[in-house]
């Protein structure tokens, strides 16, 4: 089952405060970025993040959950109503994650 445009709307509005937050469009998900880094995504109308250590501190009864067949797990965001919380979350998982590969603009 795709994510609805309405829902991710939503998540973007409630991330609103932090700015240079993007996503991209991938087999009727999202995946969202913060400052050029990959936090987590939108699969199934549910809001997964990477399960950094901030994250499971910040969230220490959260849900392990597949976003996808074959996937790594990621941690469910339940609390998406909380604008500081989020906005907290994204600024501590932000400092433990690594910046995106290059990738080669020919394929060499």
């Amino acid at each position: 089952m795709a994510s609805s445009k309405g829902y991710l709307e939503f998540i973007l509005e409630q991330l609103s405060d932090l700015g240079d937050i993007a996503y991209r469009a991938m087999m009727g998900e999202y995946i969202i970025y913060y400052r050029g880094k990959v936090i987590g995504g939108i699969y199934d109308n549910r809001f997964l993040v990477k399960p950094t250590k901030s994250a499971i501190n910040l969230m220490s009864n959260a849900v392990m959950e597949l976003p996808y067949e074959g996937a790594k797990e990621m941690l469910l965001v339940e609390n998406i109503e909380d604008k500081v919380f989020l906005k907290d979350l994204f600024e501590q998982m932000y400092k433990e994650l690594p910046m995106p590969k290059k990738r080669a603009k020919d394929g060499y």
